[in-house]
């Protein structure tokens, strides 16, 4: 049975995901302060955190940092309805995906499973996919879910190494937002849905240019990203 830490102070929310997350087969304990959520986080005995950005002691963008710095577990934002800004530097943080309040916990709970389902990769998908993606000085090794540049590790996140995943397994062809929306996210895009956007753009940075200072993964206006496939000089 997978085990959810959910952070957030509003304690009959909790009470409330509590009780239909256990009719799931799922888990849950509560935390209401982000000094005790990241320490429990940290703890290794939870399979995914859900994460209030308002939290009485300190900002949850703040504990997602502090995780970020050590670990990889899924985590799954809670944000203001109609904060497009909390979204953005969720994602540009490292958060998994989000959800603005209030919401169903039904779609909490597909939410949840997306990101499962991504996290752990499972194993009638890894059978149907070459274990290694090479382009140029780029090396996506699909099992190991490990990404190198110039054989030099880069850390990502499940968001950033499946919508990277998308762009490589395509390289050299666009890539449209909303299908790799639901190829890397298993949803589709909102209006005025930027996750994809910032993604992507977290991505380039972590990857850096080609020597020749191109981009790596160049935009397509009103339309998608291409990966693109270098040149001898690019790498």
């Amino acid at each position: 049975m997978k085990r959810i830490l959910i952070i957030d102070d509003d304690a009959e929310l909790c009470d409330l995901l509590t009780k239909f997350l256990a009719r799931e087969s799922l888990t849950a304990e509560t935390v209401h302060n982000g000094e005790t959520g990241l320490a429990r986080a940290l703890t290794g005995d939870y399979q995914l955190v859900i994460l209030d950005v308002m939290l009485p002691d300190t900002s949850g963008f703040e504990v997602l940092r502090r995780i970020r710095a050590v670990s990889q577990i899924p985590v799954v934002m809670l944000t203001a309805k109609g904060e497009e800004i909390d979204r953005v530097i969720g994602l540009e943080i490292g958060a998994d995906d989000y959800l603005p309040k209030p919401f169903s916990p039904r779609e909490l709970v597909a939410r949840l499973n997306a990101v499962w389902r991504r996290y752990e990769m499972p194993p009638a998908v890894q059978q149907n996919a070459p274990e290694i993606i090479s382009i140029g000085d780029l090396t996506i090794e699909i099992e190991a879910r490990t990404v190198r540049v110039g054989g030099q590790p880069i850390e990502m996140t499940t968001a950033e190494f499946d919508v990277l995943l998308v762009l490589g397994r395509a390289a050299g062809r666009v890539v449209l937002r909303e299908e790799i929306a639901r190829a890397a996210l298993g949803r589709s895009l909102a209006p005025f849905d930027r996750s994809v956007d910032m993604i992507v753009s977290k991505i380039r940075r972590k990857l850096g240019r080609f020597r020749n200072d191109a981009e790596r993964i160049r935009a397509v206006r009103n339309s998608g990203y291409i990966y693109a496939r270098p040149s001898q000089n690019d790498v």
